[in-house]
């Protein structure tokens, strides 16, 4: 489980990530991360979750919630320190299985993270 001190809650973050961050979009998901400059305040990556109404009733916009929680706590280590990360679930990740979300999200980070310079 994602540890509360790396949960993403400020409306003013979600939208600089959003505004300001590096975006990938799939088929169940659009990933924003945003790697602020080394003077940030934060010194754990945070990560926020956007799970509108059109994803589904209650039971299946918690549910997909949870699954993302779940899978961003997995790969929370790999972000850069500092980092600030919002997932925002579309209509199709309430029908996604698990292991789809999973690659969706590993695909959506590959594609934002900042790439090493070759040595």
């Amino acid at each position: 489980m994602l540890p509360s001190s790396q949960r993403l809650t400020a409306p003013e973050q979600f939208r600089a990530v959003v505004r300001r961050g590096r975006r990938s979009g799939g088929p169940v998901m659009v990933v924003h991360l945003l790697v602020p400059d080394s003077g940030a305040v934060l010194a754990t990556p945070r990560a926020g979750f956007v799970v509108s109404k059109a994803v589904g009733n209650a039971v299946t916009r918690n549910l997909v919630k949870r699954r993302l929680r779940h899978l961003v706590a997995d790969r929370v280590d790999r972000l850069p320190d500092h980092a600030l990360l919002v997932v925002r679930a579309l209509p199709a990740a309430a029908e996604a299985s698990y292991d789809v979300l999973g690659r969706e999200l590993d695909r959506g980070l590959a594609r934002c993270l900042p790439q090493a310079a070759p040595a």
